[in-house]
């Protein structure tokens, strides 16, 4: 039997453990035991096996991951959401829809503290889907505004899966995350205009709510001025290159302590919650990358990523066509699969495609990113829609899916100047890191 034969069985069977719920991380790592073992011999999987889980997790920059994870557990024990959402609703509260679109800017800025999108969206649940139905917004567009804004922390930097991606990849971190900040805020746009039109077409949907006065205002303004700081410092720190990506996470992390310290939310049995939170999730994302090490040594030994690479080319099409058919491809995948699952189990075929097509891989990171962050919202399988359901009382799956429509419209919208205008990625790590 060729390696090629072996490799396809090998994904066979890799969706099938995934279909029985076996954790994408063992999933992984078993078939890329047995393929290996199936290719090169007992004696090369094993040497393979006692190498490569170490090799995977030894690196210094994958500490960045822990580090990061801690500031935005620090940023959510702080309660920083309600301070955040205070401050967006007093700008423009007074708006149709202006609850739901605070909502959505207060995801962006918390997003940009905490880097997960699950975190933001139960975080800002807690503290945005109350004051909407209080003041009768639609379940519907309220859930669904909440889960498309949580969306927001993978895109918006610092983003895990923006560093996972390009520590894969062995691309920059700092222009990895030049290049998702101004997408990130065109999503934000984009998902405020969406809310602005579905409230202008139905006011039923998002009551105006009373306008706030500068005096409130100002003083909404001075309880975040310590997240601005932060972000500042971290984001900023980077492209100014006072410090590495890992220092800046470890100064971000010390950062978000000091504020849930100075905001008395801190106490010996929160720092061991947010110890342990981090140590799981740290922990569950480098079991992934162990089990990613393993299959990926696999592929490499089966010549399928050489093999598509060479098929790709002899089609001879449009390389934007190719583009727009992998970004359907995720789409449908995001519709069954987690974001990092997707990522990690595709980049060693997509990646070496996309640059023998001769795509920027910090723009194809940003367009992949955004395209697993459209799979946290999708039917049925988006995390996001059973994280707001989890946290609110009596919402059905169904009424948070019909009011998704509104925000997946959006984000296609986004992917398609995203691919139309690289520059909306790449002119702002030019500008600012060379």
């Amino acid at each position: 039997m060729s390696a090629g034969v072996i490799g396809i069985i090998a994904f066979v069977a890799l969706f099938g453990l995934m279909a029985l719920r076996v954790p994408i991380a063992i999933a992984m790592g078993m078939v890329g035991a047995v393929g290996g073992w199936a290719i090169n011999g007992f004696e090369s999987a094993a040497f393979i096996m006692g190498s490569v889980p170490f090799e995977s997790v030894f690196p210094y920059s994958l500490s960045v991951i822990p580090l990061f994870i801690l500031m935005g557990v620090f940023a959510a024990r702080a309660g920083l959401s309600r301070a955040l959402f205070d401050a967006v609703h007093a700008f423009i509260g007074h708006y149709r829809g202006g609850l739901a679109m605070a909502s959505v800017g207060a995801c962006a800025a918390f997003g940009a503290i905490c880097g997960s999108s699950l975190a933001t969206a139960a975080t800002m649940c807690r503290v945005a889907m109350p004051e909407m139905r209080r003041r009768k917004y639609d379940d519907g567009l309220a859930s669904a505004t909440i889960a498309a804004g949580g969306t927001l922390g993978v895109l918006i930097p610092p983003s895990v899966i923006m560093v996972i991606y390009a520590l894969l990849t062995e691309q920059s971190i700092g222009r990895m995350f030049a290049a998702s900040l101004i997408p990130g805020i065109l999503a934000t746009v984009l998902y405020m205009l969406a809310i602005r039109i579905r409230t202008q077409i139905k006011p039923e949907l998002g009551p105006a709510d009373e306008k706030v006065d500068w005096s409130g205002r100002i003083r909404a303004m001075m309880n975040v001025w310590s997240v601005v700081l932060l972000f500042g410092v971290v984001i900023g720190g980077i492209y100014l290159g006072w410090f590495s990506p890992t220092e800046a996470a470890a100064i971000g992390a010390a950062g978000a302590f000091f504020l849930a310290l100075a905001r008395k939310q801190i106490t010996p049995r929160v720092i061991l919650d947010c110890m342990g939170e981090t140590a799981t999730t740290s922990g569950m994302i480098f079991m992934i990358l162990i089990g990613t090490s393993v299959f990926n040594y696999f592929v490499e030994t089966t010549g399928l990523p050489q093999a598509l690479v060479q098929t790709v080319g002899e089609l001879g099409w449009n390389p934007y066509v190719i583009l727009v058919l992998l970004v359907v491809f995720y789409i449908i995948l995001g519709c069954f699969m987690d974001a990092l699952s997707m990522i990690l189990l595709t980049l060693p075929f997509v990646y070496p495609m996309i640059t023998a097509l001769g795509f920027d891989p910090i723009w194809f990171g940003v367009i992949m990113v955004s395209v697993v962050e459209v799979g946290l919202i999708t039917p049925p399988v988006g995390m996001n829609l059973f994280v707001i359901m989890a946290s609110t009382p009596g919402l059905r799956l169904q009424t948070i899916s019909r009011g998704v429509v509104a925000f997946l419209l959006a984000d296609v919208m986004r992917l398609a100047l995203l691919i139309l205008f690289p520059a909306l990625s790449l002119w702002l790590p030019t500008l600012m890191m060379d």
